[in-house]
Formats: structure tokens, sequence, C-alpha cells
């Protein structure tokens, strides 16, 4: 089984409709062309900034997939996620009973024999400390969430953009971001939380070197520096270890900031 997540920065732009919109011509499907290729199970999508309703309606799912969108009630053309699949769940969730959190769109959940699977785009702290204080709310929140699903004896995956760097290895200047959102002491302890308490950064079982980011300035053109963050993420219960083939970034697909994750079960 292969699973895929990427934080898309836009589902109209990367799917070529906003440029169908402008009418410009033979606009690229950037994300389609992507999962045809890739051929996973399943994609976890972050970033959308768009409703079913916004979407062309030959846009809303790629062919032999199943939707499941989550999006901002409070404010158009922000947050939002989807998760695309060609094995039917057996349930989906989309609210974890907060409502300051679930208006705005942040999660999908998607429940199947084996595990259940967590598609969250995380808060981003960057634009003050009212912000930094509501991501910080929201982790603890999304862990007492699936502290509940654990202890029913569930096995979970949770995937997405966690917008947190944990360790110095997973950015090119740590010394220079110590008071940056996105790597403040507070937000890595988040993570810290949860490797200590049985969970599994997935990647870094098959990667413990550094250079390795899935974000990148686009202002600044970090990208063709590699001047990036590792800031996306397969997180798995420990429990489902031993399910684990692999984890790793697609980091020459291009189409947003972000880079794809990989995560490959048997």
């Amino acid at each position: 089984m292969k699973i895929i997540t990427w934080n898309i920065n836009g589902y109209r732009s990367i799917t070529g409709q906003s440029k169908r919109k402008a009418n410009l011509d033979l606009p690229q499907n950037i994300l389609f062309d992507f999962i045809e290729r890739e051929n996973p199970d399943i994609i976890c999508l972050q970033e959308t900034k768009s409703e079913p309703s916004q979407i062309a309606p030959d846009l809303v799912a790629p062919p032999g997939y199943l939707p499941f969108y989550n999006w901002s009630k409070v404010k158009k053309g922000y947050s939002g996620v989807v998760t695309f699949t060609k094995i039917k769940p057996n349930n989906v969730v989309t609210d974890i009973g907060i409502e300051k959190f679930d208006l705005e769109g942040r999660i999908v959940q998607t429940e199947f024999d084996d595990y259940i699977l967590l598609n969250v785009y995380f808060p981003n702290g960057t634009s003050g400390r009212e912000r930094v204080d509501y991501k910080l709310e929201f982790y603890d929140t999304i862990f007492n969430y699936t502290n509940k699903l654990r202890d029913k004896g569930k096995k979970i995956i949770m995937t997405g953009d966690y917008n947190t760097a944990h360790h110095e290895i997973d950015l090119a200047r740590p010394k220079e971001n110590q008071k940056t959102s996105g790597f403040l002491p507070e937000e890595r302890e988040k993570l810290d939380w949860m490797a200590e308490n049985g969970w599994l950064d997935t990647f870094r079982l098959f990667n413990t070197e550094g250079g390795y980011y899935t974000w990148w300035d686009q202002v600044t053109r970090a990208r063709e520096r590699n001047v990036g963050w590792r800031i996306d993420y397969f997180w798995t219960t420990e429990d489902l270890k031993n399910k684990v083939n692999n984890s790793y970034h697609i980091d020459a697909q291009y189409g947003s900031d972000h880079c794809p994750v990989v995560l490959e079960l048997n």
C-alpha cells in the first residue's frame, strides 16, 4: 500500500482551474498528472484553499478515487484538506468536537479495517503570538483526541503539514530560526511528546541524515539552494511499525512550495 501526503498550496491552482478561468490555453493539471504517475492507494492533501462547490466538476476528484473534503467555514480561500482514496473507508470524520478548530477545516479522518488515517493541516503560527497559542492548543486537542482512539485499541497514521521542524537536522538554518514559529521550543516539545508517547516519525526510520526538507520559501527561491524545512510528516502509532516498509520525499516534484511525502506499508 502507498499513501502520499502533500501540502499543495491551492487546489484550484495546482489542477489548472485558475488558469482555465483566465482563458489560458491548455492549463496543466499538475496534481492529477502526479497522481496518475505515482498511483497511490490514498493521497492526503492540505492547504487546498477550496471547497467542492468552488471546484469544476471534472476536477473534484482524480479518476478512480473517492473524495473526502473539509474546508474553512470562517474564511474562503483558506486552510482546507482533502483525502482521495481508492479504498472505501468504513467511516469518515471531519470534526474533533472543538468549534474554533473545526470551523477552520483542518482534518479528514478516514477509518479502515486495520487502521485510522488522519489527514491534518496543523495551524501556522507565523502571524503572531495569538496564532502560536492557537497552534499549541490545536496540537494538544489532537493529542487528546487520538489518545481516546488509542485507548480503544485503534492503530493510527497521522499525516500532513505539522508546520513544525522537530530537530535541528530538520531545517537548513536552525540557529537563525530559534525564535521563529515553526521551530520554537514550545512547538518542538509537541513533537517530543509524540516521540515519547508511542508515535514514530516514519521518515527517520529510514533516513537519519540532514539536508532532506519538505518546504522551501518561494519568495527567496530557497528551493534552488535547498534551504528548507522538514515540516510534513507521516507519524504512526508504534503498533504499526512492523507494517512500515519505507517513507521518503519526492523532492523533485514541483507545483507547490512543499514536496510530497510517501509512506509504503505492507
